[in-house]
């Protein structure tokens, strides 16, 4: 989730720019850059890495006086991460920075090469600055030249762009990724990707909507959607910056809950067009020389493996097994070149997924990472990649990051589909419509969630809970129980449905929780036998299903989907909210949980 910052006024440029890049470090980053036009000449700065290497660069640079800059930390979608894809990107007399994904960039790309323009980088953003001086060459003035660039654009963007056409103007646009412009007193104007950055400089903000864009100097703004003018409402800006970057959520962990649907838009675009799946980053993988796959992974990414094995299997009609990566480590697996070894980490540092990998390297196997952290040492050491684009995940329970992976493994279940022929047409475009479909599944109900904050209250005793469900549920009950007992520090355990009759059911009393999942798509008349026996022993019962369920002591609600995987995701927020609601209750610090570590870089 990159950052963007950007200043127009008398100061000095420099000092804003790489401190507002400072508090947007917490969004993730792996390079960084800053451009700033003064007296007609545009001065520009890129590093790799931490933001320290971008300031080292920037040492002897000074820009007092009137001018205008801005800033981008990079972290990359299209393109590896290297000092050339870095932002801002030039043409011949103006520089970009853009959030986001373009989507038709190929096409934009394309036109412009055959014009004989060329590029520099790997991006899609580098499109927006090359067809913005195609305009003007074709003789529109700056502002025209960029509302016809704005409206060729199809995919989400927060954009900023300088020219020495326009050298007292910052121009601005946003869709679907974050843009806020702030003001001073002073005269001085700013714009973000967040609150914090602003805090101490602007007093007063305005949240840019989808659609809008315009551009600002000194002492004017013109904003516009849809080419209409409008009137920007400004609103006063707090001054707490941990609050800002929790965009006034409570806690890390709810805001990652409630950004999941913005960050899986992320995961998907440019990787879903109408008929197929499309990974670029997979040419490095000989997939005619695999007949099976095999994952590895620890905790959160070991659920999403395991919801993934079924997938594997009923799409891509590939054999597919999951191992404990601490386990596999010592049981002398046996490792064959014709498996995939796919391993899944949110950090890219997990020390026992790490060394999961460095054996099926030794084996000669082929690997893949499936991983939020470009240029961590899982991604280095595999030979193909797919990121999950969730951003930065400050919370230790693992939300966004743990959805991302299931959206990614999705689409590398189709993608295999797709190439062993597995999927007929019909199948494939309901696959489709149900991933583009799930961003919105994703989105947080507001009166859902309450209902769920209000009925917490009667979980906080008891002597344990059971989360249940079959098939890819059957990983979500695990992944439900985890997110419990890391930030509730209750006791919960996640079990297949028909397991409970092998055993754990002699716990069944008033004072066992279970929260049965039910979905309506997949094996719904076999689980509710299963909680019906519960219910016959007296168990207290939460069901979690779009169908209402009589023997249940609570309830909740789901709409009705068409897809198993859509309601995958929709009780998956529930039962995070379920947690983090219980935990607050009990008054434990939801982020950062006793004994527990965001990266665990040892075994």
């Amino acid at each position: 989730m990159c950052g963007i910052v950007g200043y127009i006024g008398d100061n000095e440029k420099k000092e804003f720019l790489l401190n507002g890049l400072k508090e947007l470090e917490y969004r993730g980053y792996d390079s960084a850059g800053i451009a700033v036009l003064k007296d007609g000449h545009i001065s520009s700065y890129r590093a790799l890495g931490k933001l320290e290497n971008l300031v080292h660069k920037t040492a002897s640079f000074s820009s007092d006086g009137f001018g205008l800059g801005m800033g981008h930390t990079r972290w990359a979608t299209h393109g590896k991460p290297t000092e050339v894809n870095a932002h801002p990107h030039r043409g011949e007399f103006s520089y970009v920075i853009h959030n986001g994904i373009i989507e038709n960039y190929k096409e934009i790309k394309e036109n412009l090469q055959a014009d004989g323009i060329t590029f520099l980088s790997q991006t899609d953003s580098e499109v927006i600055v090359h067809k913005f001086e195609k305009f003007i060459r074709e003789g529109l003035n700056a502002q025209e030249a960029f509302k016809s660039t704005i409206n060729m654009l199809q995919g989400a963007y927060a954009i900023l762009l300088i020219t020495k056409d326009e050298p007292e103007t910052i121009f601005f646009a946003k869709n679907a990724v974050p843009l806020i412009l702030g003001q001073n007193a002073n005269g001085e104007k700013f714009m973000s990707s967040s609150d914090s950055p602003l805090i101490g400089y602007a007093t007063e903000v305005v949240y840019l909507e989808d659609g809008e864009y315009g551009w600002i100097k000194k002492d004017e703004i013109s904003l516009f959607i849809d080419e209409s003018p409008i009137i920007p409402i400004f609103q006063t800006l707090g001054r707490d910056k941990i609050y800002a970057q929790k965009d006034g959520f409570r806690f890390f962990m709810e805001k990652e809950i409630y950004e999941q649907s913005t960050v899986v838009s992320e995961t998907l675009m440019g990787r879903v067009n109408d008929e197929n799946i499309e990974l670029d980053e997979l040419k490095e993988i000989d997939f005619s020389n695999i007949d099976s796959i095999k994952i590895c992974a620890c905790g959160t990414s070991y659920h999403s493996g395991l919801a993934a094995t079924y997938l594997f299997e009923r799409l891509s009609k590939i054999r597919c097994s999951i191992e404990i990566a601490s386990e596999f480590r010592y049981k002398k697996p046996l490792l064959d070149k014709r498996t995939l070894f796919i391993v899944i980490s949110q950090s890219g540092e997990t020390a026992d997924t790490l060394e999961a990998l460095k054996m099926a390297k030794k084996a000669g196997m082929q690997t893949l990472a499936i991983c939020n952290v470009d240029n961590s040492s899982i991604v280095r050491l595999s030979n193909a990649t797919l990121l999950t684009r969730a951003g930065i995940e400050k919370g230790v329970a693992s939300t966004k990051a743990f959805a991302t992976q299931m959206v990614t493994l999705w689409l590398l279940a189709l993608y295999l589909g797709q190439h062993r022929k597995t999927i007929n047409n019909e199948t494939m475009q309901n696959e489709i419509k149900a991933l583009l479909h799930t961003p919105s599944v994703l989105h947080v109900n507001d009166n859902t969630h309450e209902k769920i904050r209000r009925l917490s209250k009667r979980y906080l005793h008891g002597h344990g809970f059971f989360f249940i469900g079959r098939d890819i549920f059957f990983p979500l009950a695990l992944e439900g129980a985890l997110k419990l007992k890391e930030i509730s520090y209750l006791h919960a355990e996640g079990y297949p449905s028909g397991e409970m009759k092998h055993g754990p059911i002699a716990l069944a009393d008033s004072e066992l929780f279970t929260v049965a999942l039910m979905p309506q798509n997949m094996l719904y008349d076999k689980t509710k036998s299963n909680v019906e026996e519960l219910s016959a022993r007296d168990a207290t019962i939460l069901v979690i299903s779009p169908k209402e369920f009589d023997l249940a002591d609570d309830f909740i609600k789901t709409s009705n989907q068409s897809h198993p995987m859509n309601e995958f995701f929709e009780m998956m927020i529930i039962t995070q909210i379920f947690a983090l609601e219980i935990a607050v209750r009990l008054g434990n610090d939801v982020d950062m949980p006793r004994n527990l570590a965001k990266s665990v870089t040892v075994e």
